[in-house]
């Protein structure tokens, strides 16, 4: 591949990269399009190439990231999860100077396509689940020890919530008393999140993150694992189950927790003396953290990096965190607070929002 930075411009970037492999490869046919991209600001192609002669065509993944994204620790991880057999693209060609790699095409089958229209989702969720123990034991690769899951790491996604949220989203000015809730319900989500055992966490498994794969069974593809991490053994469990892109029904919820359970009780990485009582505390409010998280971090996409696809998956993050709430005595007076201040102020800043549209239409 020629030492030059592909420079996305629009819709000239398939055409720019297409020139430039067909300089580098013997090829009769190339194809170059891009693909959906995601919430960083790393950039995806799949390139179909006709070699001739009778070979089938081959399709690949270019992957752009331009800084600050880096390929690592993407290529180091998929190397020790492949080696923990767990099905990740196999990275063909990586330039780290370039900030480039060609991976091995998973197709588009996501898991959220067959999940939400399957008579019988479990299924598929029982499968991913079923995952989870390979990817708890990856703990490091070839460059050390995946980073941890700490303390400081887990305040400073909690204040996602309340800077980019409840403070430039919503722009509410919290009293003193207000403050000192949110600081108690952060500590509460802290304490939650260190008091589990420690394990590899993939740390965004979900429906969009699973592809389904023929080879030759139904196999599940993983991807976007280059934010690994050591810590809380509910965490990836959470991210699967209480999706921030599909609600699923508290009892089907429920059931595949305990599948979770007792499937990592099985393979051995959930102590024996953990009750079920205990599990579900732990899974409960490692979803508040994860949910408290989230809706910071697609505020944040708006304003920051104007990306507006995810202000609509707000509000089911903020009500998923207000209806868990309303499980625990301890949470009842943020879950007032939630009802009270947060999520009146999310409808009027949608009914401002659709105002606005009918105005400018």
């Amino acid at each position: 591949m020629a030492k030059d930075r592909i420079q996305v411009l629009g819709e000239w970037v398939a055409e720019a990269l297409s020139r430039l492999l067909k300089k580098n490869i013997n090829t009769r046919d190339l194809d170059i399009r891009i693909l959906a991209g995601d919430a960083s600001f790393r950039r995806y192609f799949r390139v179909t190439l006709d070699l001739g002669n009778g070979v089938p065509q081959k399709n690949y993944v270019l992957v752009d990231a331009p800084p600050p994204e880096s390929l690592e620790p993407f290529v180091s991880i998929a190397l020790a999860y492949a080696e923990a057999n767990v099905r990740v693209p196999q990275v063909l060609a990586s330039d780290a100077e370039l900030g480039v790699m060609l991976l091995e095409d998973f197709g588009d089958e996501l898991f959220y396509q067959r999940a939400t229209t399957a008579d019988e989702p479990k299924q598929y969720y029982q499968q991913a689940i079923d995952e989870l123990p390979a990817i708890m034991r990856v703990l490091e690769h070839r460059n050390g020890a995946l980073p941890m899951y700490d303390e400081a790491l887990l305040r400073r996604e909690n204040a996602l919530f309340s800077d980019w949220l409840v403070g430039t989203h919503l722009q509410l000015n919290l009293s003193s008393a207000e403050q000192e809730l949110w600081q108690q319900f952060s500590d509460r989500l802290v304490d939650n999140a260190l008091q589990q055992p420690q394990v590899g966490v993939h740390r965004d498994y979900h429906s969009r993150n699973l592809m389904l794969l023929s080879e030759p069974e139904t196999k599940l593809g993983v991807i976007d694992f280059q934010d690994a991490v050591r810590g809380p053994i509910t965490y990836d469990l959470v991210s699967l189950l209480r999706d921030c892109y599909v609600v699923w029904p508290d009892e089907m919820v429920q059931e595949l927790s305990l599948h979770g359970y007792k499937t990592l009780q099985a393979a051995d990485i959930l102590p024996a003396n953990v009750t079920e009582s205990e599990w579900q505390h732990w899974f409960d409010w490692m979803g508040l953290q994860r949910h408290t998280k989230a809706s910071g971090i697609f505020a944040r996409l708006y304003h920051r990096d104007g990306k507006s696809g995810y202000l609509n998956d707000i509000p089911a993050t903020v009500n998923y965190i207000q209806r868990v709430a309303s499980k625990y005595p301890e949470l009842a007076d943020y879950n007032d607070w939630l009802q009270q201040r947060v999520i009146p102020a999310l409808a009027a800043k949608a009914e401002n929002s659709l105002t606005g549209l009918e105005r400018n239409s």
